[in-house]
């Protein structure tokens, strides 16, 4: 190539990087048109918000107690948002002025397309004032965020104001350099009163949900009604009748006037406590006197009643009508009309110890009774409202089994004759056991030792000893000489339960297929 068309190509090259520096000024002049629409914008949302920060203070006003967590939440919103309000206004005249002199105005710029005014001014390595800007807008973010119940609002609150990291071919570039890097100054004071923008419509938001907070607890209603909402409608004899007295959609702070059987009640929070005298229903009724704005008084009329019954308790055991020596047997005590808290039980003959909603006795003596007594707190005072006799009985004898593998590795337990089993079933077992098992009570019992008798040909008795609950070798051999049809006979069974007594129990008949 010639040194003249060497030339000529780079002068081309320059050409072409001059014209896309050279930004259209009708564009120039688009972002100056949008800039004064998102400043009017601005000024109306930053009136909105006013009147929604004055609110706020009036229902402060009406009712502290109540709003003064969102007043709280509401003025320091407010006080955030015009720090960095100031800030970013600031920001927007030193670009300015930057590019058009000392006597810069952001609202009239001559320099529009200056490409250096915004990237020198806030990406500057010794100010860093668009990092700092990136920090204080994400804190504002979350803090507006946080004010936010409602998922949606607030998510879409988090992406307005989002701060996050921009990709690009050269990989992902901060926040603040997408924003002022090789930006005109017109397009980055656009984008800041944007910022604006957004940070009002967020605060707006923010207070919404504030004030809405407030009032979430107040109903709007078109009917009133009164309502008797008693402890319990049930009452023993001797105890208190205890019900609580409102008016539906009143505020707890305005209180109106009860009249129960003619005489005003006197209790400030509304509850109705009345002697219960005599067994039967009891019937009452009033009025609640509630004023209205404009000075008149409605009434409202309401009638309920309670039943009065004889103390009285439900006592029953769970497994059966009587208790077994040596085991927790659970047993279920109840008062109707009494909270669990309230009742207490003893018993004689043994012990009785609350578990949960349940009670576990355990009885000392066999063959004697034991006597469960219950009590019942009312008002303070304990009184006994029921007892029940059990009988103390020994635990029953177990059954043997021999615990073995079926075809799918579960383990069955084979209780012995008429049913034969294999013999590679037989030689899987290695222990026998005892349990009982009578759909009423599920108790093991620990093998202390048994008895095998074998029987050759010619009728001959073979005994063998366990090694405790586990069979031996010798009568592990004897398993594996048996022949298809074949029995043998477990006895001498002592088995030892969890009442700490040994006992002889039934022999078992092995047969095999």
């Amino acid at each position: 190539m010639s040194p003249r068309q060497r030339m000529i190509n780079l002068m081309y090259i320059v050409l072409t990087a001059m014209l896309a520096l050279n930004v259209s000024s009708d564009v120039l002049n688009g972002f100056r048109q949008v800039h004064k629409g998102i400043e009017t914008s601005n000024e109306n949302m930053s009136r909105r918000n006013d009147i929604q920060f004055a609110h706020l203070e009036n229902l402060y006003r009406k009712n502290p107690a109540k709003a003064r967590g969102a007043m709280e939440s509401g003025r320091r919103l407010h006080e955030i948002y015009t720090a960095l309000d100031l800030e970013i206004e600031k920001y927007k005249v030193e670009i300015a002025r930057k590019a058009d002199g000392k006597d810069g105005d952001y609202r009239n710029l001559r320099n529009q397309d200056d490409l250096e005014a915004a990237a020198v001014t806030m990406l500057n390595p010794a100010t860093m004032k668009g990092k700092s800007l990136e920090r204080d807008i994400a804190a504002y973010r979350d803090y507006v965020a946080s004010l936010i119940s409602d998922s949606v609002k607030r998510e879409a609150v988090m992406k307005m104001l989002a701060t996050d990291p921009e990709k690009s071919n050269d990989g992902m570039i901060p926040w603040e350099q997408s924003m002022f890097d090789n930006m005109p100054a017109i397009a980055a004071v656009t984008m800041l009163t944007k910022l604006q923008n957004d940070m009002l419509h967020a605060e707006s938001e923010a207070l919404m949900n504030l004030i809405s907070a407030v009032d979430e607890g107040d109903l709007r209603v078109n009917e009133l009604n009164a309502y008797v909402i008693p402890e319990s409608n049930i009452v023993m004899r001797g105890g208190k009748y205890r019900a609580r007295v409102v008016l539906a959609a009143v505020d707890s702070t305005s209180r109106p006037a009860v009249f129960v059987n003619g005489s005003r009640l006197q209790s400030s929070g509304g509850i109705l406590e009345m002697t219960a005298s005599g067994s039967g229903k009891h019937d009452i009724s009033g009025y609640i006197e509630v004023p209205s704005a404009d000075g008149s008084v409605s009434r409202q009329t309401f009638a309920s009643s309670y039943t009065v019954i004889e103390p009285m308790a439900t006592i029953s055991p769970t497994m059966m009508n009587v208790l077994y020596a040596g085991i927790a047997n659970p047993i279920s005590i109840s008062v109707p009309g009494v909270p669990m808290s309230s009742v207490t039980a003893t018993m004689t003959g043994g012990t009785l110890q609350r578990e949960g909603d349940h009670w576990v006795a355990r009885a000392s003596k066999i063959g004697g009774d034991a006597v469960i007594n219950v009590s019942a707190n009312f008002d303070g005072v304990s009184r006994q409202v029921g007892s029940m006799k059990f009988r103390v009985r020994k635990l029953p004898d177990p059954t043997p089994y021999l615990p073995l593998k079926d075809a799918s590795g579960n383990t069955v337990n084979y209780k012995g004759t008429p049913r034969r089993i294999s013999k590679g079933a037989l030689l899987s077992a290695d222990r026998l056991g005892a349990a009982l098992d009578d759909d009423i009570l599920n108790i093991s019992y620990s093998v202390v030792s048994f008895s095998t008798v074998f029987f050759d040909q010619m009728g001959n008795a073979i005994p063998e000893r366990s090694d405790g609950a586990r069979f031996s070798e010798r009568q592990r051999e004897q398993f594996r000489r048996l022949r298809p049809g074949r029995s043998f006979l477990i006895n001498n069974v002592k088995a030892k339960g969890p009442d700490g007594v040994t006992r002889d129990i039934p022999p078992l008949e092995v047969a095999i297929n």
